[in-house]
């Protein structure tokens, strides 16, 4: 059986009909309002179910790398935890501080949600499933995004919580600075691919020249996991929050539904950077090409998303949090760097491709091996140039101030 045989995985033809249909039958401006209503629901139809699931998978993750159970109590295995934890936020009372600005207050939880969904309409899930094919879609992507520094700095100053505002404006700091490298690692893709439309790029990675793009963009995936996990809140690079330091980051003067909208703000923002990572690196809706005949291309795509979601779990139970002149030395020294040597090196390679009659099979394994290679050396001689030196306990001037260490500190 093949799913090209079947009408309802062609969205775009579907739309057609529907537009079609109204246009016939209706005002001339239904054609365009109800199938963008009906497409908007669509989408909330997929991203709330995922929201608890994400949310559940990510506890019982969390757990097994803590050597717990996690969340096992309502519903078989849990699986109604979040369904629980939902109806508790939405039955909270919604409090608002005495000296917080209003307007600018209420408004931040939905300014950070709405570019969050908004990200969604040029992600392709399918051959013909994307709700706008633009031509400039990366470019699209790349600005939505950007609205979430607003939302965080809005919530932050309207507080009028001194912990809030500290964090927002170290988070407006990382958000910008990390915006740099996770642009410049997408040049790569784009010189490849060349073109902006996501549709074009995921049709690249199958033409027959190039495969998927992280056999060659190596360097350009690592950068661009790392600034999305910046953007998205993830640990080790959550300073946004950080709970531990500062309560609850920006959004410490919120509860019920308003906190409720940051929380799944952060939670749609880490599947739609999921899906532009396969979407960009991964193929997008392509699979093993053997059963992409009997597996619609959508149910590909979405497993993708849950695995670099599992990515993003590991990462958060392994690496320890950075302090914020780390985490902003590591952007402006490291990244930025590197992912301007990533586009040197990708804007030569395509030079020499278009210029040579070399088999596509032999530039891929060529390319591949460069870059795998190229890829490690930068990293380890870029790191081993920016290492702090170590400094003994006699050259600090406090301790050569008290007087004399001992010749030898015993060990415990």
């Amino acid at each position: 059986m093949d799913w090209r045989d079947f009408y309802i995985y062609h969205l775009g033809k579907v739309n057609e009909s529907v537009r079609s249909w109204l246009s016939a039958h209706a005002a001339g401006w239904t054609a365009y309002v109800v199938p963008a209503i009906l497409g908007a629901i669509l989408l909330l139809v997929f991203l709330l179910p995922s929201q608890l699931m994400v949310v559940w998978i990510e506890r019982r993750l969390i757990a097994r790398f803590q050597i717990r159970r996690g969340p096992n109590r309502v519903g078989p295995w849990g699986l109604l935890q979040s369904i629980v934890d939902a109806i508790k936020l939405l039955s909270k009372e919604a409090i608002m501080p005495r000296y917080a600005d209003k307007w600018p207050y209420l408004a931040a939880p939905v300014v950070g949600f709405i570019p969050a969904i908004l990200v969604y309409a040029v992600i392709p899930f399918g051959p013909d499933l994307a709700f706008a094919d633009l031509n400039i879609g990366l470019l699209y992507l790349v600005a939505i995004g950007s609205y979430s520094v607003i939302s965080v700095f809005m919530a932050g100053w309207a507080s009028s919580n001194k912990y809030a505002l500290i964090s927002a404006m170290r988070s407006v700091a990382v958000l910008v600075s990390y915006e740099i490298p996770n642009v410049l690692a997408l040049v790569g893709v784009i010189l490849l691919a060349g073109s902006l439309s996501l549709t074009d790029i995921v049709r690249a990675q199958s033409s027959g020249s190039f495969t998927w793009f992280i056999t060659v963009q190596p360097l350009a995936f690592l950068i661009f996991f790392i600034t999305a996990s910046a953007e998205v809140n993830r640990t080790p690079v959550d300073l946004i929050e950080a709970e531990q330091e500062i309560v609850a980051g920006h959004h410490t003067e919120y509860s019920g539904m308003k906190f409720g909208l940051f929380y799944v703000a952060e939670y749609t923002s880490i599947l739609a950077a999921c899906a532009v990572m396969s979407t960009l690196f991964f193929g997008g809706w392509h699979g093993i090409p053997w059963l992409e005949r009997y597996i619609p291309p959508w149910i590909w795509f979405i497993a993708k998303i849950y695995i670099f979601f599992a990515v993003f779990i590991w990462t958060r139970a392994t690496l320890p949090r950075l302090r914020i002149d780390q985490l902003m030395a590591f952007a402006w020294k490291f990244l930025i760097p590197l992912s301007l040597l990533n586009i040197l090196v990708t804007a030569v390679e395509v030079l020499l491709i278009d210029n040579t009659t070399l088999a596509p099979a032999v530039w891929m394994t060529l390319l591949a091996v460069v870059n795998y290679a190229l890829a490690a050396l930068l990293i380890v001689a870029w790191s081993r140039a920016f290492r702090m030196p170590r400094r003994r306990s006699a050259d600090i001037p406090e301790v050569r101030r008290l007087g004399a260490l001992p010749a030898e500190t015993p060990s415990y």
